[in-house]
């Protein structure tokens, strides 16, 4: 929730009754600075929260002059049965900049989660070491910017809009909306991910694009701007957004829209055009991702369309919304 007059930054939490869907109340009597996504273990009588920024200036598109003022970088841990807010986390201006998703383990018991810190293009291993008090955390995964030419900005963010975890908690995927790429690491030992599937499925870092990496700086993340191919014929236009891995862990489906106004002042062909529903192909044993050439939802040929996408659901529970108590 945000504030009173639907502009302000307080973040908080609404009660919906799980039959009726009727507003029972707040959560919470507590406000944060900002608000947006949350996970919760009952068991270990935790919830988290993350923070966007204030919709009044992210509702517009994004201006890097509000970024110190306007947007979130904190991490917020509430008692789960006593609905009061326990600690926050500064994550700093480096690594916590626009903290949006955050996923727990699956596995009801486990103290270990992340948070993708958009901005910051990192992501955020937090957990509870039981010797210690508070609820700890690092930078377990950095995506660095890339120096361009032909772009708004000398360098080029990631922005890593979305994270996942694979059911049995193995796989972390993301997705970096502005680079095009979606990421698969090993995260059997959360505090070390490894690298083990890569794909560009678009964004503004490609071939037929007119951004150009800058020459003389180092890239050491590209050796060049990837090809990004058509799928059944229509281009795969702006990025890769938000993710949903299916209970198997073996089909990950990609949508493209973040917001309207960001949709239109990063990708405006996509804005115009349409976006699509893409299917990555998973190899949940040994990691690896491949993109599906034979299935393609081109909303741009939706009827009363262009539309973009932005979220995928299963109906019968997906690895995004999925919580054991």
């Amino acid at each position: 929730m945000g504030g009173r007059d639907g502009g302000e930054g307080s973040g908080g939490f609404l009660l919906i009754d799980g039959e009726s869907l009727e507003p029972k109340g707040l959560w919470s009597s507590e406000v944060t600075k900002f608000g947006y996504d949350f996970w919760y273990q009952p068991r270990l009588d935790v919830m988290v929260s993350s923070e966007f920024g204030s919709p009044a200036c992210f509702k517009d598109g994004f201006n890097p002059a509000h970024v110190e003022k306007d947007y979130g970088r904190n991490l917020y841990f509430w008692s789960w049965k006593e609905r009061k807010l326990l600690q926050t986390i500064d994550l700093g201006p480096e690594n916590g900049l626009i903290p949006l998703e955050v996923r727990f383990h699956h596995n009801p018991s486990s103290p270990h989660g992340f948070v993708g810190a958009a901005l910051s293009s990192t992501i955020i291993h937090f957990y509870k070491d039981p010797a210690r008090p508070d609820w700890q955390h690092h930078a377990a995964i950095h995506v660095p910017p890339v120096h361009v030419e032909g772009w708004a900005l000398p360098q080029m963010p990631s922005l890593i809009t979305d994270i996942l975890l694979s059911l049995d908690d193995k796989f972390l995927y993301f997705s970096n909306w502005l680079h095009g790429d979606v990421r698969q690491y090993d995260v059997s030992d959360p505090a070390h991910p490894k690298l083990v599937g890569r794909l560009f499925v678009g964004g503004s870092l490609r071939a037929d694009g007119g951004v150009r990496l800058k020459e003389g700086e180092a890239h050491p993340e590209f050796e060049g701007l990837p090809e990004i191919p058509e799928v059944k014929g229509s281009p795969l236009r702006g990025g890769p957004q938000m993710l949903q891995l299916s209970l198997d862990g073996k089909r990950l489906y990609v949508t493209n829209s973040l917001l309207s106004s960001w949709d239109a002042q990063f990708y405006p062909t996509m804005h115009k055009e349409g976006g699509n529903v893409l299917l990555v192909d998973v190899d949940n044993v040994k990691g690896g991702l491949t993109l599906n050439t034979d299935f393609l939802v081109d909303l741009g040929k939706e009827p009363w369309g262009p539309v973009i996408g932005h979220e995928v659901r299963y109906p019968g529970g997906d690895c995004s919304s999925d919580i054991w108590l």
